[in-house]
């Protein structure tokens, strides 16, 4: 069976256009949830990750494109194409499949509309990612990933078994969310907000910070390699995923079906707890989710494993969660540090796990990431470093 590689990243967030700069910022402690002001989304104050419009008129005016493109479309591409400058990957090749991960897709579009000029089309997904392969005369189909929360890890999982299946030799996965009054509204009424900066696994938590973001992961059956020298390259493992079928909204009271995921995971990719250095939760910081994960995490055997949630920094960016939290993690791995969980500040949860209060320099070679989402939905991977 072939082996998947990483070839490229990028992350487009509030803290920054690529990579390296949103890696700099969470790693200096900064966050890109701020206290917004009553608008159009809330007539009350909210705590969230939200692009400031001169950050998306930079990127239009970059992107120099005549196509009239949507915030969302906006996004996907602009995040695609700066990946692609840092890898040989040929985004129009008929072996290159274009995977795009997200929850709600153009729905903001809503907010903007009048009835004489609304197209339900504008709200499908498939247009969407449709519109992105055709960009860059791509001559597949594109696939659409939209599973709650865990799209973006399932899309990555979906990618690796797509590759190693020898159905395509590269992959671009491309996840994207925007916030507007729809998605508000919907987390509204299951009273989810934290009413300020979100606590993840805290045991004061009290709710999410959303946030807008657009993250892009390049995947290859090739890894990297050098004439002089071996390099250092990021496997992409095997993932799993589960549905515990709880609530439409609430995840399961008892974690076993994650605890299946994550073990099928280590039994997958031939791992022991003891090896894993780094697991990335997905920490909404909700009382439910928190307390889920916790006992997953416990019952797995990964108790004492560092833990962190990179909500405190983005805030719950949905379609793009899995994928910029995923490059954060693999950023930190290869340069040996653990981040810090941002808002993280009283312990006591039962069961008790290892979560990271303050930034810790650590070498380690595998880091799992975890997401769970409506409906019970779950999907674990792991990525490894590995000498080629």
């Amino acid at each position: 069976m072939k082996a998947v590689f990483l070839q490229s990243t990028n992350i487009i967030s509030p803290l920054g256009n690529t990579t390296e700069e949103n890696f700099v910022g969470v790693n200096s402690g900064m966050r890109g949830v701020k206290l917004h002001a009553p608008g159009m989304l809330t007539q009350s104050e909210m705590h969230a990750s939200l692009f400031p419009a001169e950050q998306i008129s930079y990127l239009e005016e970059k992107l120099q494109t005549k196509k009239k493109l949507s915030k969302f479309e906006l996004l996907l591409i602009a995040s695609v194409n700066d990946a692609l400058n840092y890898c040989d990957v040929d985004a129009s090749s008929e072996k290159t499949v274009f995977i795009v991960s997200t929850t709600k897709g153009n729905i903001d579009e809503l907010d903007q509309a009048t009835p004489s000029d609304f197209a339900i089309e504008k709200l499908e997904l498939y247009p969407s990612a449709k519109l992105l392969a055709d960009f860059y005369k791509n001559p597949n189909d594109p696939l659409v990933i939209s599973n709650a929360c865990i799209s973006g890890v399932a899309a990555v999982i979906v990618a690796q078994r797509l590759l190693k299946a020898g159905l395509f030799e590269n992959a671009i996965i491309v996840g994207a969310d925007t916030i507007g009054s729809f998605v508000y509204s919907g987390f509204h009424s299951f009273q989810a907000f934290s009413p300020g900066f979100c606590k993840p696994f805290s045991s004061d938590r009290d709710g999410i910070n959303l946030g807008e973001a657009a993250a892009t992961m390049i995947l290859s059956v090739k890894g990297k390699k050098s004439p002089i020298a071996e390099i250092e390259n990021i496997l992409i493992g095997e993932g799993s995923m589960s549905n515990d079928a709880n609530h439409i909204s609430g995840p399961s009271r008892t974690g076993e079906e994650l605890v299946i995921s994550i073990r099928k995971v280590l039994n997958f990719n031939q791992l022991n707890p003891s090896e894993i250095g780094l697991l990335s939760a997905h920490g909404t910081a909700t009382p439910y989710n928190d307390e889920m994960e916790a006992k997953a995490i416990h019952f797995a055997g990964l108790e004492n494993v560092p833990l962190n949630s990179l909500k405190g920094y983005f805030g719950h960016t949905l379609g793009a969660a899995g994928l910029l939290e995923s490059i954060i993690s693999i950023e930190s791995m290869k340069k040996g540090l653990i981040l810090a969980s941002k808002g993280f500040s009283i312990g006591g949860m039962d069961p008790l796990v290892n979560v990271c209060s303050q930034s810790i320099s650590k070498e380690y070679q595998h880091c799992v990431k975890m997401a769970s989402g409506f409906g019970g939905c779950n999907a674990v991977i792991v990525y490894s470093k590995k000498i080629i």
